[in-house]
């Protein structure tokens, strides 16, 4: 359970500049981020009796094109809390694969049917859903709070320990003291900037162009990609609507906002002939928003009192949608990992370098597989006018699971340890 801590423990002049504190209290566990790595994390320590806040930036969670993307492994995961039959009783679609159409052909770069999991499909439901639900959850538990509202300005440091944080909301600014805090504040994590983290950094050939459109109950559930030439189209069911991205050239935006939205429309029906009524309620440039599609990781996730996970200490490409899976693996390998600790109250340095190194292999396996994918099909397509001709492995049957189990799965599975 959080508790007062006295004030003066709050003035801390060796690190940063006095504030007003309207109030201070300890946990054991800070996490700053209500994002699906930190939801979940705040979830498997409050279910163990663990005190944790969480502490979310945003007053709510309902965030335009956030990924809506649950993979079979945390499905798994959901199953092994009891919450997956709960889960799914949410309106959802299914996506059972994952295929790209050109003007001559229809290729399947993941086919999840041949996985063994009782669920061989990735579930589409909105993030906002998945966050109220797991957090509805982790509010049966009186070791768990949350904080909305909460923007995360510091980092409270002593002796060379990361002690907690201070943020400001609800009039004015707010202490948290913590044995541990972790940041899983997303892609731009504060955290991580205040940190001073490390990241090594990738190119990644597009950027994402996102907006909506209406779905047509004749339409094919759950999801296809489109390619024409010099362009790519994602669709991704979210029952009325398709999310639509279209893929882009790196660097590519400010000239495409030049030729007008007119064009816009012109070029994505010329690959989806399908949309020529629907695009008309694309009207102005506000409804289209844009992605600077990035991959990176930090070299060290962790300093003394302080762990990144999710985003914050990787952040994914687009390609495959994997980003919120990985971030909840990571989640459930910190919960495993640190919750002994957390209930002895002393996190040592060696348990967070525990978590990065079961998790970072994973992640620099899929990152060079998004590489792989976004150089071999997505920037040949992008850099050419030619109709696309889809590279030969994707025909092998040798290679027929690989992308589906790397993509479903993980590369290693995770489960709750109980």
């Amino acid at each position: 359970m959080t508790t007062d801590v006295p004030k003066n423990l709050s003035q801390d002049p060796s690190v940063n500049p006095i504030h007003d504190i309207v109030d201070a209290q300890t946990t054991d566990c800070c996490i700053v981020g209500g994002g699906p790595a930190g939801a979940v994390l705040a979830l498997l320590l409050a279910r163990q009796g663990i005190a944790v806040m969480l502490l979310e930036t945003h007053k709510d969670f309902d965030r335009d094109f956030r990924g809506d993307t649950i993979h079979p492994s945390v499905m798994e995961i959901m199953e092994e809390l009891g919450l997956s039959k709960a889960l799914l009783e949410l309106p959802h679609a299914k996506m059972r694969q994952i295929r790209f159409k050109t003007p001559e052909d229809t290729v399947t770069l993941a086919d999840f049917s041949h996985l063994k999991t009782r669920y061989p499909y990735i579930t589409m439901l909105p993030q906002v859903k998945f966050l109220e639900f797991i957090t509805q959850e982790a509010q049966k538990y009186p070791s768990f709070r949350l904080v909305m509202g909460a923007n995360v300005q510091e980092l409270i440091t002593e002796n060379g320990v990361i002690q907690g944080v201070r943020y400001r909301g609800g009039g004015g600014w707010h202490e948290v003291r913590a044995i541990l805090t972790v940041g899983a504040d997303g892609r731009h994590s504060r955290l991580r900037h205040l940190g001073e983290f490390e990241s090594i950094e990738t190119s990644p050939p597009m950027d994402i162009l996102w907006f909506r459109l209406p779905r047509q109950p004749e339409d094919l559930e759950g999801g296809m990609g489109r390619f024409g030439q010099g362009k790519i189209i994602a669709m991704l069911d979210r029952g009325d609507e398709w999310q639509v991205a279209d893929v882009i050239p790196k660097g590519g935006y400010q000239q495409l906002r030049a030729a007008g939205l007119e064009e816009l429309k012109k070029s994505v029906v010329e690959v989806v002939p399908e949309f020529q009524q629907r695009i008309e309620n694309l009207h102005d440039w506000s409804q289209v928003a844009f992605l600077s599609v990035e991959s990176s990781r930090v070299k060290r996730w962790y300093r003394p009192g302080l762990l990144l996970i999710g985003d914050a200490a990787h952040i994914m490409s687009p390609v495959g949608g994997v980003g919120i899976n990985y971030a909840i693996q990571d989640a459930v390998v910190a919960a495993n990992v640190l919750s002994k600790p957390l209930k002895n109250r002393q996190v040592q340095l060696s348990d967070l370098a525990k978590v990065q190194r079961q998790r970072e292999v994973p992640t620099r396996i899929i990152q060079a597989f998004q590489t792989f994918i976004q150089k071999r099909v997505f920037a040949p397509v992008l850099n050419s006018n030619s109709t696309f001709v889809p590279p030969a492995f994707l025909r092998l049957p040798i290679l027929r699971d690989l992308p589906a189990r790397l993509i479903a799965l993980g590369v290693f599975p995770v489960h709750v340890k109980t």
